[in-house]
């Protein structure tokens, strides 16, 4: 992870606010006349006082006091309205940009990564900026502007009061965040980082929970859970002991502050420097003025938060693709593919080795070799999820780099051994949004051997296939996989052990329909069972990377 200052992490969350710098002018302008509102009503209540000490009319300052009172209300949500409004516009246009981003990290950022942290990521740290867009920009140029504004009105009095004011306000509004960064240091990024292994590891057990049953490790499982929330805990329990501390020194500070004004307007009051009202005028103001640097002297624990969530977020939007999506390439069907000296290696891992290999149109080509020896790491070099070390693919005679990428993926049917189910019907899921008949999908269904099961189902095609997941088998779903694959109807198959959860009466029937079928289409077909590679026309043969 990158590590970058909580300044450029400032920097780069403000550059999304140039679409909506009216919006937040207007939220910085409500504000400081709201808190200045504010502030004038303990100002304008001293003045009413000293009126009644020397027994004159202050009918017009009631009458101020009145306004002032009513228009605070009627700014500051204003003020709020504005910024919250710019938030969450703000955290759904992060959303679509994080979403578009895991499109072109896709599918190389998802296979095999920890995707309960990415969840949290693209969740939960999202939603920590809201913090930032609707209580940290407007607010410090507002605590900004209010305290020049009251730094001026002090500075009336007496140039000794205007210093120590401007002393009160940097310290308490600059320092004391400061301080709050350099004590909490990474403490929140560690914090987030933990939350999102915690989350990746309930999600790895709930969607394990068949196996934990059957091999009873679930006492096990629920004492790492456990242990992992225990560290959560302690991390957030640091975290909130630290607000604890500054929110103490804060109070502390506005009360040094409100005194040590009282004490030096005193002083110059001994002097005949300044009259009562300036003794009186000038505590008040110190003490009414302190709302917006304390907003950022509270904003400072949050932030520390808020930070490390917008440091993982741009850590995914700088994330450079595996593999470059082709916009505008080569558009032409499936010819003679070819693989020259291919080789591709995982960061120091070598997974396969000079690969050389040519598969003409029709040919059903089997791929055999133990478990890891890099099967499907060729599908899916095929497939472009990754790009070679080195050599080259080429389809109809041009590198696959050149393909254009949405006329690649319509060229190609992929069969994984994994099949991820959709919430909703089975019929959908078998379409995956493509425009067919209920017959092409019964048709499909058919070659898959799968027609019978469903049509034994109460309601069908339209199953709510949710509620059934957990009781369909191995085989079922993975037929379910081969029919989107005959739906899909491409002139390349790739099949990565399309039979591994298939009993040998169905394994026979998939088998047959796909030599049934191969008219115009080439299949490439992963298996360790001798049984299916049957029906393939030439058979290769990989150990430990290398063709053999």
């Amino acid at each position: 992870m990158k590590k970058r200052s909580n300044l450029k992490v400032v920097i780069s969350l403000i550059a999304l606010v140039k679409s909506m710098i009216l919006i937040m002018l207007l939220a910085i302008f409500l504000g400081v006349i709201g808190y200045l509102a504010a502030i004038f009503l303990t100002i304008i209540a001293g003045e009413i006082v000293i009126k009644i000490i020397n027994k004159e009319t202050f009918t017009s300052l009631l009458y101020i006091l009145i306004a002032c009172g009513i228009l605070r209300g009627f700014l500051r949500y204003g003020e709020q309205w504005c910024n919250h409004f710019i938030a969450f516009k703000l955290l759904a246009m992060i959303r679509d940009i994080v979403f578009g981003k895991l499109r072109k990290l896709a599918p190389a950022k998802l296979d095999g990564k920890d995707q309960g942290n990415l969840v949290t990521m693209i969740t939960s740290d999202v939603e920590l900026l809201e913090v930032f867009y609707a209580h940290t920009i407007s607010p410090v140029i507002i605590a900004l502007i209010v305290s020049i504004i009251m730094i001026i009105y002090l500075g009336q009095f007496h140039i000794a009061l205007a210093l120590l004011a401007t002393a009160a306000y940097l310290f308490i509004g600059i320092f004391i965040p400061f301080v709050v960064g350099k004590v909490s240091g990474n403490k929140g990024l560690d914090y987030r980082n933990t939350y999102g292994k915690y989350t990746s590891y309930i999600l790895e057990s709930i969607h394990g929970l068949r196996i934990i049953d059957q091999f009873l490790c679930g006492d096990k499982r629920l004492n790492e859970i456990e242990r992992k929330s225990e560290l959560l805990n302690s991390q957030n329990e640091e975290l909130k002991d630290l607000e604890g501390q500054y929110r103490m020194m804060g109070d502390i500070c506005v009360s040094f502050f409100s005194l040590a004004m009282f004490i030096l307007g005193y002083y110059l009051y001994l002097y005949q420097l300044i009259d009562f009202k300036g003794v009186l005028i000038s505590t008040i103001a110190l003490m009414s003025s302190f709302g917006p640097v304390l907003a950022l002297s509270s904003l400072a624990h949050n932030l520390v938060i808020t930070f490390a969530s917008g440091n993982r977020v741009l850590d995914l939007l700088d994330e450079k693709p595996q593999v470059e999506e082709v916009v505008n390439g080569y558009q032409g069907d499936l010819g003679i593919i070819e693989l020259k000296n291919l080789s591709f290696k995982y960061e120091e891992e070598i997974i396969l080795d000079n690969i050389d290999l040519v598969i003409r149109p029709g040919e059903i080509i089997g791929i055999e070799g133990r478990s890891g020896s890099g099967k499907t790491t060729l599908l899916k070099l095929l497939m472009r999820f990754y790009d070679s070390s080195s050599g080259e693919i080429l389809i109809d005679g041009h590198n696959l780099k050149s393909w254009q990428s949405d006329s690649l993926a319509k060229l190609i049917s992929y069969v994984t051994q994994d099949t991820y189910i959709f919430n909703d019907t089975i019929i959908n899921n078998i379409k995956l949004g493509m425009e067919a008949s209920d017959k092409e999908v019964m048709e499909a269904c058919k070659k898959a051997n799968l027609h019978e099961f469903i049509i034994s189902l109460k309601e069908g095609y339209e199953t709510m296939i949710g509620s059934l997941y957990q009781s369909l088998s191995g085989g079922q779903l993975q037929r379910l996989s081969l029919a989107r694959a005959f739906l899909h109807d491409s002139p390349l198959i790739l099949l990565d052990e399309p039979t591994s959860n298939l009993d040998s009466l169905n394994e026979a029937l998939v088998l047959k329909t796909l030599k049934d079928n191969r008219d115009g289409k080439t299949i490439i077909l992963v298996s360790h069972r001798p049984s299916s590679l049957k029906i393939c026309d030439r058979i290769i043969r990989i150990e430990q990377g290398r063709q053999s």
